[in-house]
């Protein structure tokens, strides 16, 4: 049923508008995520929030029911033996830390919070919670890799880490519009 809702679908501004004014609290689980899928292959960059409709005059359609078929059977059957989590990030780590566990973070960009959405205008990772990940990963049994932008704060929160300095160019809409940026990987844990 769920590939069958999407079956019609093609890559239309007007379909993508529309997706993307539908409140997700209104649909059926199915419709939910038909809604998620079409709306992560059609916008720019895979936006959350902010979404812009993605196209590329040199590039084929984005939204192929023809190809999403056997990528989702790919990610099912790479993914059918992990356990996957919800919880918060500070509960997960305290529940699965011991020596031998390595974490991989990846918060938000500091200072671009709310890219990720919000829970009532509160976004779903507060800046308060960069000093909150340091001060528990100063503390973990297992390792930690974090990769997140290179900023001034970033550094002084995580001043008790190594650090890997990395040049990356982002590249979302082609390189025409690539961008050169720093980032950070943090490294770090096995204290106790």
């Amino acid at each position: 049923p769920f590939m069958d809702m999407m079956r019609f679908e093609l890559t239309t501004r007007a379909r993508f508008e529309d997706l993307v004014r539908t409140d997700p609290s209104t649909l059926l689980d199915l419709e939910r995520a038909a809604r998620f899928i079409y709306l992560q292959r059609t916008a720019f960059g895979g936006k959350v929030v902010g979404r812009g409709f993605g196209v590329a005059p040199s590039n084929p359609a984005r939204f192929d029911i023809n190809k999403l078929g056997p990528m989702l059977e790919a990610v099912h059957e790479r993914l059918s033996s992990v356990v996957i989590e919800r919880l918060p990030w500070a509960e997960f780590i305290r529940r699965y830390d011991r020596p031998g566990m390595l974490f991989y973070l990846d918060p938000p960009y500091y200072g671009c919070e709310k890219d990720y959405g919000d829970d009532a205008g509160r976004p779903l990772f507060a800046r308060e919670e960069f000093e909150q990940m340091a001060a528990l990963l100063a503390t973990i049994k297992g390792r930690f890799v974090l990769s997140i932008n290179d900023h001034p704060e970033v550094r002084r929160i995580f001043a008790g880490f190594d650090f890997d300095e990395v040049d990356v160019t982002y590249s979302v809409g082609g390189m025409a519009n690539a961008k050169k940026a720093g980032e950070l990987i943090i490294l770090g844990g096995g204290s106790g």
